[in-house]
């Protein structure tokens, strides 16, 4: 049993799944009007989850008169923002001059994608939106036309997560280290197939008795 618990050990030290997000504002470039980003459960009982928008770099200009978020949000860009999804709406909205480029990381994790507990009804569901009016009434660079999101990122109730991207601007890509385990975690891989090799050989050893004499 020992492989087992190594094995069950090494899923829960499962880090968190993180997008890169490049935008191409050139378009848009000199327009002055604003960023939204949040973070919502869904409707029905839902698992608890976090998630923080890193690295934001852009050669635009951020208007910063802030407090900007609303809900269950801390910080403030160009620094880390972090939201969870313990309110019914979390939001962070900032005035912005739009550049050629905006890019920034969204990395998520807590419960709801590292054990799922299989009693929740509803995800969450991440959303940035782009607007070319100080006040948010008029999206640019989407398709959406409903919500004026570039794209959303949801937490399904399995854990996994989707992309919906409505934006031809702007790219989403899952991070190349996120599937790279930390150092600990190939220790612990390591150990549990060296258990599980000796586990199998013992089993495959014949025990006394098996062989009869004639």
């Amino acid at each position: 049993m020992r492989f087992l618990w190594l094995f069950c050990a090494v899923s829960a030290i499962a880090g968190p799944i993180t997008y890169d997000v490049t935008v191409d504002t050139s378009s848009i470039s000199g327009t002055a009007g604003s960023l939204d980003f949040n973070f919502n459960p869904g409707p029905l009982v839902t698992q608890f989850a976090s998630l923080q928008i890193l690295n934001f770099t852009s050669d635009g200009a951020l208007a910063g008169n802030c407090p900007c978020g609303i809900g269950d949000v801390t910080g403030q860009l160009p620094s880390t923002l972090t939201f969870d999804n313990g309110t019914g709406f979390n939001d962070y909205f900032d005035d912005f001059t739009y550049g050629d480029t905006i890019s920034f990381a969204v990395s998520l994790f807590g419960p709801a994608l590292s054990s799922p507990d299989g009693v929740s009804t509803s995800g969450s569901t991440f959303a940035f939106s782009m607007f070319s009016d100080p006040v948010g009434t008029t999206p640019v660079l989407t398709t959406d036309t409903t919500d004026g999101f570039a794209f959303t990122i949801d937490v399904n109730l399995d854990g996994s997560t989707t992309v919906n991207n409505f934006s031809p601007e702007t790219t989403v890509v899952a991070a190349d280290a996120a599937g790279v385990p930390e150092p600990a975690s190939f220790a612990l891989v390591g150990a549990a197939i060296a258990s599980l090799c000796l586990f199998l050989r013992r089993r495959a050893r014949p025990l006394p008795g098996d062989f009869k004499t004639h």
